[in-house]
């Protein structure tokens, strides 16, 4: 049996075709394809949006605000939204509110991110300690957490606050304290479930250390819900931030801070009430759209509640 050669050139043989090249594209990493449905997500968006407004009209109200807001005046006192000179009309004192609302925010957001910031820390190490080591270390630690737990947060943070003085450092100790259960919880429950996976078993059975374990294996697969969980408790920080300072147990006088301002605008609830309202939306919006922003995020990186 002859084996017959094909020639491309010969007449009624069609030419080889030659073959098309293969491009390897890139895959994209964890944190682009979170970026990229963080972007798809109108809500989200939104909210970023209006926060980064609030903390840019935060860090330049020195050189934005239209007045100064320590200045008083008692012939100017409750003047009425859209009077000429104030745009947002004047507190009890005759001081420009748009400024104190301004300056407020730099306190307001400073005592909303600060607090969940250092429990965020704090928590998820004690967390992550007491999920990794199990036993008896996990008892100790946990059931110490579950202490402080069981105790509200507003009347937690209260009873700290009283029992630290009135001041800002106080208040800011006393919210710290508040989110560190519910934060260490968290990250306990989530660290036991890596602890008990396949990949950091075989890490274990192929001699790798408690510490090399944790850094490759722990750390990255443990930090995202953890820190999904600590960005919704800033919308709850600040409301507490806002109370102690209403309660008289955060921000002193004549410093403006939402909160505070929410207090001493309350008289005036009768006779301007869009003027005593406005602390209060300024916290409503805020509060919102960290809350709007931590759902885009719990979404983005695909964190189970």
């Amino acid at each position: 049996m002859s084996t017959l050669a094909t020639d491309p050139s010969a007449p009624g043989t069609a030419a080889a075709i030659p073959a098309a090249p293969v491009i390897f594209r890139r895959s994209r990493g964890h944190w682009a394809n979170v970026a990229a449905r963080l972007v798809r997500n109108p809500g989200a968006m939104i909210a970023a949006a209006i926060l980064l407004g609030l903390i840019l009209m935060a860090l330049a109200a020195p050189w934005l605000m239209p007045a100064d807001p320590f200045a008083t005046s008692m012939f100017a006192r409750l003047k009425p939204i859209g009077t000429a000179g104030h745009l947002f009309g004047t507190d009890e004192l005759g001081r420009d509110l748009l400024s104190r609302l301004m300056l407020g925010g730099r306190l307001s957001l400073f005592m909303g991110i600060t607090p969940v910031l250092m429990a965020f820390v704090i928590g998820s190490g004690i967390g992550i300690l007491a999920g990794y080591a199990g036993g008896l270390i996990n008892t100790g630690i946990m059931r110490t957490i579950d202490v402080l737990y069981a105790f509200p947060s507003v009347l937690l943070a209260i009873a700290l606050s009283g029992a630290l003085g009135a001041g800002i450092v106080n208040a800011l100790t006393s919210l710290t304290i508040v989110f560190i259960p519910q934060i260490a919880r968290i990250a306990e429950s989530v660290t036991t479930q890596v602890r008990r996976s396949d990949y950091v078993e075989a890490a274990r059975a192929s001699g790798a250390g408690a510490f090399t374990i944790v850094r490759a294996h722990v750390l990255g697969n443990v930090l995202g819900p953890i820190f999904v969980y600590s960005t919704s408790l800033i919308s709850v920080s600040m409301i507490l931030a806002s109370g102690l300072s209403f309660l008289g147990l955060g921000v002193k006088p004549p410093e403006p801070e939402w909160g505070l301002m929410l207090n001493t605008l309350r008289t005036a609830i009768y006779t301007q009430p869009w003027i005593a309202a406005l602390p209060g939306a300024f916290i409503f919006v805020t509060s919102i759209s960290f809350n709007l922003l931590s759902d885009g995020l719990r979404s983005a990186m695909e964190v189970k509640q």
